[in-house]
């Protein structure tokens, strides 16, 4: 009866192989559902871009808004009789830092 049951069990084993570690195995079918899961949201994260240049190029061929918006900020270009004027921000920040750490003077009574 104990190599009955021995048997049996490696019958078992035998079977659940190709389930477990086979070439379609379960371990298998979770790693490319995790690849697949992958692969989704780096697809959504692309259709959102593609959303954003299509809307983009919508704005570009539709308005002159967009197309003033790009020449101002990408190029530096400016309108005629206009002046430009440019404040850099590493000197602002470096004004505030100076105001926050140079000690107040104290007021007088």
């Amino acid at each position: 009866m104990r190599w009955l049951s021995l048997a049996l069990v490696a019958l078992i084993v035998l079977l659940q192989y190709p389930l477990w570690l086979g070439k379609g195995g379960w371990l298998r079918v979770w790693e490319f559902d995790r690849q697949l899961q992958q692969q989704k949201e780096g697809s959504k994260k692309l259709e959102m871009r593609n959303a954003g240049l299509d809307a983009e190029v919508r704005d570009l061929k539709q308005g002159y808004d967009a197309i003033e918006e790009r020449a101002r900020f990408d190029l530096g270009m400016v309108k005629q009789d206009e002046v430009f004027v440019q404040i850099p921000e590493r000197a602002v920040a470096e004004k505030s830092a100076a105001e926050q750490s140079s000690p107040k003077p104290a007021r007088p009574k």
